[in-house]
């Protein structure tokens, strides 16, 4: 139905889009930033936070703070700007905001098992979680030994189930396994969400097509670098690469040979929407990489919002907000630990 969304959409979705549109504008801007960048104690973060929209999180939190204490205030502004919307939303826009979590629900099952496996408090780990990745028997993923227990005792009754067919064996969970087994959830993950997108049609898939082929390529790329100079084996890297994206299917052939930086550099300098991102990098160097990702997908969300009668604005909004939670954790970081000369290195300019 593309191009007709207008008669319809406000029916459901015009009150919720409004609502989203409003809380970009309570997004940082560079001016905000630049002040933030000046403060000399958390206690200036706070005072400067407090004329945004995190200030009635921050307002009751006694000195001395501490860098957790702003990222998880900041997060809870997060979470419960999503749990709004999802409580006013109908389908299929409610289906739509549920897909976004479960990137964290992953992130969750991810750092539960690795703690486990690394003899951590479960407590402790439950703290860590990304409170919009909680579900009911998180808790209990500790008692698992492989991905076949993980599966029957805890995961079978969440929506992560059905992506992990792929995964389900029988090998002990160790640093390498877990690997893999997070980013075959990923790749599931993020077909899944793109099947899903695809038969909403119009403007919404037009652009999510954009946003998740962007992520995909960006983990196809991550997947590459990581995995050079292990034993993960070329087909195994293949495998691991999203059935969608820029890159599917010549890009992740060649993908799957490289076996420097160099050289994943000269296959992504063969599709122009990439050729800025390493275009600020010098030879060799990838540790600024993700940097670049950043603003490139900062950059591709930002531009969901020129368009109307669309969802694609909401996960736009949820990762922007990350970001900006990203971008006060490291200035908070810097700040606490004394290093301002670096304050600028990670910070992602959003307006």
């Amino acid at each position: 139905m593309y191009g007709f969304e207008a008669l319809s959409f406000n029916i459901h979705g015009g009150y919720l889009e409004a609502i989203v549109r409003g809380h970009r504008s309570g997004l940082l801007t560079t001016a905000d930033y630049n002040n933030l960048c000046q403060c000399e104690t958390l206690d200036d973060i706070k005072m400067h936070l407090s004329a945004t929209e995190y200030g009635p999180y921050l307002q009751n939190e006694p000195s001395p703070l501490h860098t957790t204490t702003i990222v998880e205030k900041c997060t809870l502004k997060l979470v419960d700007d999503y749990k709004h919307m999802l409580c006013q939303a109908t389908e299929p826009l409610s289906t739509f905001l549920e897909y976004i979590t479960y990137g964290h629900m992953i992130d969750n099952v991810v750092l539960i098992v690795t703690g486990t496996l690394h003899e951590r408090d479960v407590q402790e780990l439950l703290e860590k979680c990304h409170p919009l990745g909680m579900f009911d028997s998180i808790a209990t993923l500790a008692v698992a030994q492989n991905m076949r227990e993980l599966y029957r005792l805890v995961l079978v009754d969440t929506p992560l189930a059905p992506y992990f067919s792929e995964c389900i064996t029988s090998e002990d969970l160790d640093d390498m396994n877990i690997e893999i087994m997070r980013n075959t959830l990923y790749k599931a993950y993020l077909e899944d969400f793109y099947r899903f997108c695809q038969k909403l049609g119009g403007a919404t898939a037009e652009i999510m097509s954009d946003l998740l082929a962007f992520e995909a390529d960006r983990r196809a790329v991550n997947i590459t670098i990581n995995s050079i100079g292990t034993e993960l084996t070329r087909d195994d890297r293949r495998k691991l690469y999203s059935n969608f994206g820029l890159f599917y299917p010549y890009g992740h052939e060649e993908l799957a040979v490289c076996e420097d930086i160099d050289q994943v550099r000269a296959v992504m300098e063969k599709y122009p929407p990439y050729q800025s991102i390493f275009a600020k990098l010098s030879y060799g160097e990838s540790q600024m990489l993700d940097k670049a990702f950043y603003e490139e997908e900062v950059k591709r969300h930002c531009l969901a919002f020129e368009q109307q009668f669309h969802y694609a604005v909401f996960f736009a909004y949820m990762r922007l907000r990350e970001q900006e939670i990203r971008n006060l954790m490291w200035i908070s970081e810097c700040v606490a630990q004394n290093q301002k000369s670096r304050v600028h290195d990670s910070v992602v300019f959003i307006f």
